[in-house]
């Protein structure tokens, strides 16, 4: 991949690495991103998944964690042994436990780890390389969480704040330096996370979900600009607008959004 701002062409070839490959938006991107030329490999806790996507898109399988960091570390070490040089690395792998303040520290912790220090990490070690060579890709599924918030999940709500942060910082360091950075926020889509997200999170997002392939397509299509922001669902723009210019309007309406829930569920 060459320059801050490659060209889809610029996949062709490429060594990328996707974690949560195993299903979802990761696997429907590894599959994008291969079918562009790309040398794909897949990171997932699910070895079986993973395997099955690498199968079939001819890439590499890692079965790992990607919450410690010894676990980024292996990932990357296995994925240089397959590709050679990292061209993109997309920081996909995600959890959104359920429940506010009051949520285990445990629930804490692994969101934590996941959502944002799996970030921090492959950041850490990547850039040493990225830097000297004057070009990288750094892609990382954020959420419109991250731009928003999450009603129902205290820890997935602040984390993907941190998520976005991070990604922020990345691009406003590096990009000088041929860094290129993305953050992808979509809303609803139909994976796993959203069937597990609970009655109140299907509530909010069922209707207006979109398949994991829509938010593929977009990702690469992005790819040719390199817009910071990648939103799935263009409305994201409107909101994230909203929440900074008339917060207290913006406060309202969530919190507004938060009794249509508990109504639904009959809760308090």
């Amino acid at each position: 991949m060459t320059g801050s701002r490659p060209t889809p062409s610029s996949l062709d070839g490429a060594g990328v690495v996707v974690t949560g490959g195993g299903g979802g938006i990761g696997a429907a991107m590894a599959r994008r991103f291969a079918a562009e030329g790309a040398r794909v490999v897949v990171a997932d806790l699910n070895g079986d998944a993973v395997t099955t996507v690498a199968e079939e898109i001819g890439g590499t399988a890692v079965t790992g964690d990607v919450a410690s960091e010894a676990g980024v570390a292996e990932l990357l070490g296995a994925a240089r042994d397959a590709l050679g040089e990292i061209d993109l690395f997309c920081a996909n792998a995600g959890v959104a436990p359920l429940g506010g303040a009051d949520a285990a520290e445990q629930q804490w912790a692994l969101a934590w780890d996941v959502n944002v220090m799996a970030h921090v990490r492959a950041a850490s070690a990547l850039l040493p390389d990225w830097l000297a060579r004057g070009r990288g890709h750094f892609i990382a599924t954020v959420s419109a969480a991250g731009l928003l918030t999450s009603l129902g999940s205290a820890p997935y709500s602040v984390t993907k704040h941190g998520a976005l942060a991070f990604a922020e910082w990345l691009s406003a360091t590096y990009r000088h330096r041929g860094i290129t950075v993305q953050a992808v926020c979509p809303q609803g889509v139909r994976t796993r996370m959203l069937e597990d997200a609970g009655p109140g999170g299907k509530l909010l997002m069922d209707e207006s979900a979109i398949s994991a392939e829509r938010v593929a397509d977009l990702v690469v299509e992005s790819v040719a600009d390199g817009r910071f922001l990648v939103l799935p669902h263009p409305e994201v723009a409107d909101y994230y607008a909203a929440r900074a210019t008339q917060t207290e309007r913006w406060l309202g309406g969530m919190n507004k959004l938060q009794r249509k829930i508990e109504d639904a569920l009959g809760t308090t």
